[in-house]
């Protein structure tokens, strides 16, 4: 079981990746707005994922007894993988062109709040936190994943200061009552 889980975890990101490797970027129209400190937010982001890839829990042998929590894990995390895939996923369609890498706002920027966006503000980063998840469920050691949500919340909180700092300015009394309504990560928590 260990093994299988693993496999379509691995498998869950590649397609995840291979995605956006493909998706053309968006064309650069005129009168761009950036905010390069969600640079920094990425780069912190990025850190917790190397930490859960890094630090691993050793692959039980063969024929080993596993377990109640080992199994739960194994079953949980391509669960959780696929289910984050699609949410992320989803949320770059509804984004459309606006969607971006880096915090952006572009000529005729519309504020979104359907799809994935009624539930929360931010939920590329919810399905990115799904996905970290996951993985530590399928790979990792708890010290990695402990390690990884510190980095984790640290660049997302930089990305979702960045982001809102830019909306607010564009869209004014009409984001924050947005932001009043829906939270920014996790459903019914944040």
């Amino acid at each position: 079981m260990p093994v299988a889980s693993r496999a379509l975890v691995a498998l869950g990101w590649l397609l995840f990746f291979g995605f956006f490797l493909f998706r053309r970027s968006p064309a650069e129209p005129g009168g761009v707005k950036r905010d390069s400190v969600s640079l920094l937010g990425i780069a912190l982001q990025g850190l917790a994922f190397a930490a859960v890839w890094m630090i691993q829990r050793p692959i039980p042998r063969a024929g080993a007894h596993l377990e109640l929590v080992e199994v739960a894990l194994d079953l949980a995390a391509p669960v959780l993988s696929i289910a984050s895939a699609w949410f992320g996923l989803w949320a770059v369609r509804t984004l459309g062109r606006q969607w971006s890498y880096a915090a952006r706002l572009i000529e005729g920027h519309q504020l979104i709040v359907a799809g994935p966006y009624r539930w929360v503000r931010h939920p590329i980063y919810t399905a990115m936190l799904g996905k970290l998840i996951a993985t530590n469920f399928a790979f990792g050691h708890p010290l990695g994943l402990g390690i990884a949500l510190v980095f984790y919340m640290a660049g997302t909180a930089i990305r979702i200061r960045s982001e809102e700092r830019l909306l607010r300015g564009t869209f004014g009394t009409q984001y924050d009552d947005y932001a009043r309504r829906v939270p920014a990560l996790i459903p019914g928590i944040y």
